[in-house]
């Protein structure tokens, strides 16, 4: 019955007429959309007024090619230490190409964050790397910086691979790619996941591909067929290491691996590590140079709370909190597919834009709610743990657990939508009875504090424009951690 609800378009939102319309024009199949693959083209120019031509052909020596950029607005939110803790380097100090460079600073991204700052030169001299780092601190950056540093136009093989254990995942590190090589003149990213017409990734394979962004099946399933040719590969990224090496992945993974060369590079990047993964390192790494910025676990910009309730109050509980709280946009975790389609359409009926988006639904569908949702077309969506794995959406303020989690790691990379990159952000926990033991729990294995609600939640916890530092003076107190939890 759910198959047959998320295979209607107009079933995948939980919105007013209008915004339900607006989402049907979108999925209009005008041959734009196929798959993840339709999103992921290289971009043949740059955009009009950047002054910067495809290649470095345009700059002359001597040119102050920083006055060439078209950078984003700054960003003047406090920052907590999680991503200011830095040793003050700067991007410039790695002796990276001029054109990634632009691609760098056109992304809004002014100075490497401490998990860059560690990462970046041990990836680029070519070591294998096993990092820890928390939700939401760069470390997309810290890998695809030097991925495409490393990348080598004039061979026409694939060099490059990073394996995701989320098609959403692989969608948003696949744009990133191209938005940092836009100035490089010529590196062909490609994204390739399972869900998507397998034909469609062959005809791409045809041509000349660097840099593959995938998830382990897909991409297992395309080396066996001789269609992905990684026999000259030199450098594997695994983000999301700890979830790759579950039960669910680590046997694709080993495939794949079998298929690389033996001097290849192998870097793995995550928030928490199983014992599992030293069987793995052992097996696969050389040496792997070590980083851990994990001296504490949960993100100091993210406040806790909990609301004691019973189950039938927490549609009521979680009406009382869109009414009184600001929210930018929301996550909202629901523990099943059923309950995650129940409940986005109880939203709905409470007058509030509301998503939805799970494991069960027609990936066309999962890919546009993904993409509506980034661009903000709609304040809310409701979710269940597809969601809690690298997903970077900027404007998440708030994270609500409608459905608590049953473990310490699932709570972590959950409420680790919100905060993002040193951003203040605000994890509601909504508790029944049986939950009283999980959260103990939690709190024991995370060392974090999760309070019992106030009947006013300060601004300053959560919303932007109330933890904003003005530019005139500096930056003010860049350091601060304000709203630790």
């Amino acid at each position: 019955m759910a198959t047959v609800r998320t295979a209607n378009p107009a079933a995948t939102v939980g919105l007013n007429k209008g915004a339900n319309q607006q989402l049907r024009e979108l999925m209009m199949p005008a041959g734009q959309q196929s798959g993840v693959l339709a999103t992921v083209q290289q971009p043949s120019v740059p955009q009009k007024g950047t002054g910067i031509p495809k290649s470095s052909g345009g700059i002359k020596f001597g040119d102050d090619w920083k006055k060439c950029l078209e950078l984003p607005p700054k960003d003047n939110r406090l920052k907590t230490s999680d991503v200011t803790s830095t040793k003050g380097n700067e991007f410039e100090d790695y002796c990276l190409k001029r054109e990634l460079l632009m691609g760098i600073f056109e992304m809004g991204w002014e100075k490497p964050s401490p998990i860059q700052e560690e990462s970046i030169p041990i990836a680029l001299s070519g070591r294998d790397i096993l990092a820890r780092a928390k939700n939401g601190t760069g470390k997309s950056g810290a890998y695809l910086i030097p991925l495409l540093e490393r990348i080598d136009l004039k061979k026409d093989h694939i060099q490059a691979m990073v394996m995701v254990p989320t098609r959403e995942l692989a969608l948003q590190v696949s744009q990133i790619s191209i938005q940092l090589s836009k100035h490089l003149g010529g590196v062909k990213v490609m994204a390739t996941t399972g869900g998507t017409n397998l034909r469609d990734d062959i005809m791409r394979l045809d041509e000349i591909v660097h840099v593959v962004i995938a998830t382990p099946g897909r991409i297992l399933d395309l080396i066996r067929k001789g269609v992905a040719k990684v026999d000259k590969l030199t450098m594997m990224v695994m983000d999301e290491a700890d979830k790759l090496l579950s039960q669910d992945f680590v046997s694709l993974i080993e495939d794949v691996i079998s298929f690389f060369p033996k001097d290849r590079q192998i870097l793995l990047y995550s928030a928490t590590f199983p014992i599992s993964v030293q069987t793995f390192m052992s097996k696969n790494l050389r040496k792997p140079y070590e980083i851990n910025l994990m001296e504490e676990l949960t993100l100091k910009g993210i406040t806790q709370f909990y609301a004691y309730v019973t189950e039938r109050q927490k549609v009521h509980c979680l009406n009382t909190l869109f009414s009184r709280l600001q929210i930018n946009q929301s996550i909202i975790f629901c523990n099943s597919t059923q309950r995650v389609e129940l409940l986005a359409k109880k939203i709905s009926q409470l007058g509030y834009s509301c998503f939805y988006i799970h494991a069960k639904m027609m990936q066309e569908y999962r890919n546009r709610v993904f993409h509506d949702f980034r661009n903000g077309l709609c304040r809310n969506l409701v979710c269940t743990d597809l969601f809690t794995r690298g997903i970077d959406i900027q404007a998440v303020n708030v994270v609500i657990n409608f459905d608590f989690p049953k473990s310490a790691e699932t709570y972590l990379h959950r409420i680790g939508r919100s905060g993002r990159f040193g951003h203040l952000g605000l994890a509601i926990n909504l508790i029944t009875s049986e939950d009283r033991y999980n959260l103990k729990n939690i709190e024991d294995q995370l060392v974090t504090e999760i309070k019992p609600i106030p009947g006013s939640i300060d601004k300053s916890l959560y919303v932007a424009e109330f933890h904003s530092v003005d530019p005139e003076d500096g930056g003010g107190d860049k350091n601060r951690d304000s709203g630790a939890a």
